[in-house]
């Protein structure tokens, strides 16, 4: 059990940065991570060692979205930029444009489909190989590649088309 518990902590901030993608809510994503980790601290049992502890939990994190949309017939709500918060870097001279930007992209992910949202942050973000994307979704690999390439190709349509934010989810 500590194992786990110390394992999770280190998967935090990959665990947020997937919630957020799938929330587009600093705050959702928050308590979507938090809701995740009690229920896998309750059923830490069902956890087989030596298998991946972030798959399981990206899996947890999926699921109880899915059942928080279905349960409020929640659409996507607007990002706020000013929530996020900023890191200090060498390329601090272009915070301006790099977070006009991420309030585009974000803004074009929270119009696309959920299942693209979720490929995309699956693969493109958290850099889970293919395979590894469709054990975690449960679907064939040919799926994966097939969604996710009319995920990347509507992301850069709405990118181009200069896609404002939407009340559609």
């Amino acid at each position: 059990m500590t194992d786990v518990r110390e394992e999770m902590v280190t998967l935090l901030p990959r665990l947020r940065r997937f919630a957020y993608g799938l929330t587009g809510q600093r705050e959702d994503a928050d308590d979507l991570v938090q809701t995740a980790c009690e229920r896998a601290l309750e059923r830490s049992d069902q956890w087989e060692p030596g298998t991946r502890l972030d798959s399981w939990m990206y899996r947890i994190i999926q699921n109880l979205w899915f059942d928080r949309l279905r349960s409020r017939k929640l659409r996507g709500e607007p990002v706020d930029v000013e929530a996020i918060e900023p890191q200090a870097d060498e390329h601090a001279h272009r915070a301006p444009e790099l977070r006009s930007d991420l309030v585009r992209v974000s803004a074009a992910l929270q119009q696309l489909r959920p299942e693209h949202r979720e490929l995309l942050m699956l693969v493109c973000v958290e850099e889970l190989s293919y395979k590894e994307a469709a054990e975690l979704l449960q679907i064939p690999m040919g799926t994966v590649m097939s969604r996710l390439a009319r995920a990347r190709l509507a992301l850069h349509e709405l990118l181009a088309s200069g896609a404002q934010p939407s009340a559609k989810g």
